[in-house]
């Protein structure tokens, strides 16, 4: 259900939207979940920067980035500075948009894990909707490392059945193989045509990426990999300053825990134990 400025909006609604933007507010009308906006520019904000999610996604999967684990990440000297941890931190002087595109555009030179990739492609996705002037100006200090964000970046975890093109869900598979801990699981971006976009994995189907973790399992397991209702989304609060103004600056916790491919919510577990 959607409500604009405390009115149910209706599906006539969507008539002067897209193709896509059109199958994103189906989904939405569609969902037992209310999303309420202050006004139709809110509304066309959020819809804006779902779809440029799933066109970063595609994009990331066009490109020759690797999947690869904390140890052996790499990334171009010229825009980031690779830390101990392999996290990518901004380096001085640098225009974080130019660094962000950078990784699309000489993606040889980049390695890096599935959570990382989903802030990675929500960042180009910001990019894409704000312009690079007030992107450069809001997120000035980048470090790409597993589910960290700049504090003007806030992420919404929750779990539902529903969920909607342009979030984040995570396919866990409880019995993976020792020798490959980075197939524990794997975050992916939910595309508009019942298929999803996964660092590692490509395009595939739901039951394409269960298929394939199940391989991965070790040996009389008895427990197979499944699609968890965990959903992951840029909050609501990062929407609304985005499209009106930015915040002021303030510092983030880092957690280096050196486990690949974990979800949103495991993260946030160590954050909560700091």
């Amino acid at each position: 259900m959607i409500q604009v400025a405390g009115r149910q909006f209706s599906l006539e609604g969507i008539m002067d939207f897209g193709e896509v933007e059109g199958v994103i507010i189906q989904e939405m009308l569609n969902s037992p979940e209310l999303f309420a906006y202050p006004s139709m520019n809110e509304l066309r904000f959020e819809i804006n920067i779902r779809k440029n999610i799933m066109e970063s996604a595609k994009e990331m999967n066009a490109s020759q980035v690797a999947f690869t684990i904390f140890e052996n990440a790499r990334c171009n000297p010229t825009y980031w500075t690779l830390t101990n941890a392999g996290g990518f931190l901004l380096r001085p002087g640098v225009r974080p948009s130019d660094a962000i595109l950078d990784i699309y555009q000489n993606s040889t030179l980049y390695g890096f894990e599935c959570a990382t990739a989903i802030i990675i492609i929500y960042y180009q996705a910001i990019l894409k909707s704000i312009g690079r002037r007030r992107f450069d100006s809001i997120f000035q200090n980048i470090y790409l490392y597993s589910w960290h964000t700049e504090p003007e970046l806030e992420i919404d975890f929750f779990y539902s059945d529903h969920f909607l093109p342009g979030d984040v869900v995570y396919f866990n598979n409880p019995d993976f193989h020792p020798n490959a801990p980075w197939y524990r699981g794997e975050n992916a971006v939910v595309l508009s045509d019942d298929t999803f976009y996964g660092h590692g994995f490509g395009i595939l189907t739901a039951e394409q990426m269960i298929e394939f973790l199940n391989t991965q399992r070790f040996p009389e397991s008895m427990r197979p990999a499944y699609l968890e209702n965990l959903i992951t989304r840029i909050s609501p609060t990062t929407m609304h300053k985005l499209l009106t103004s930015h915040s002021g600056r303030s510092s983030k916790i880092v957690i280096h825990h050196n486990l690949c491919s974990i979800s949103s919510i495991q993260y946030q577990f160590y954050l909560n134990n700091v």
